[in-house]
């Protein structure tokens, strides 16, 4: 089955302490159905020194579960996502809440 988000989407926030914020998605990991969203589910980490880099506390984002982001309709409200099958054959995403595709 093809993926419901995809790098690059505009996502909402469902669960967590970012509930309700809205971000760009930078990475997927389709395996273990997480995602990462630009700005958002910070997290701190301490580090050793290594050879590379200083030792200190370094703040990241953190990857989402997807069933915990929803794609941004036009209007930036969070909405489900179907498939449509268009009239060159192409599949398309579309959102449920308006009908509008996602993909270009």
């Amino acid at each position: 089955m093809a993926s419901k988000i995809k790098k690059g989407d505009k996502v909402v926030i469902l669960a967590g302490k970012d509930k309700g914020k809205t971000g760009q998605v930078t990475q997927v990991f389709p395996d273990a159905t997480k995602a990462t969203v630009q700005g958002l589910n910070l997290v701190r980490r301490h580090t050793k020194q290594t050879a590379s880099q200083d030792a200190g506390i370094f703040t990241k984002e953190a990857p989402i579960h997807l069933s915990n982001l929803a794609i941004a309709d036009a209007n930036g409200k969070p909405s489900r996502v179907g498939f449509k099958i268009n009239a060159d054959g192409t599949k398309v995403r579309v959102a449920k809440s308006t009908g509008d595709t996602i993909d270009g």
